[in-house]
């Protein structure tokens, strides 16, 4: 019964908050946020410091487990190409994240 309860509740609340989000905005001035651009700067840093730090992880586990079992090398080559490319691409994600938001 308190699980629907919240159900209505949400949903009346989100019925009365509808009209606020239709309304177009009035001639607001322009501003710049200088927030925005070290923001992203800050964001790019992260994402690009923690990329790093997963590829480093990454091909010292690969050649840890290449010098245990060398004959696994075609299998290991292959997911640890897969595996930085996946991460490499978070870092690109995150760069065309910030192109879109600084203008």
């Amino acid at each position: 019964m308190r699980k629907l309860a919240f159900i209505a509740l949400a949903m009346i609340v989100l019925f009365v908050a509808a009209p606020l989000y239709a309304q177009t905005p009035g001639e607001a001035p322009a501003t710049f946020n200088w927030a925005i651009p070290i923001g992203a700067g800050i964001g790019m840093g992260i994402a690009s410091g923690l990329c790093g730090i997963g590829q480093g992880r990454a091909t010292a586990s690969a050649a840890e487990a290449l010098a245990r079992n060398p004959g696994a090398r075609a299998g290991i080559q292959l997911f640890l190409i897969l595996g930085l490319a996946l991460i490499e691409s978070l870092a690109l994600y995150t760069l065309v994240i910030i192109f879109a938001k600084v203008k």
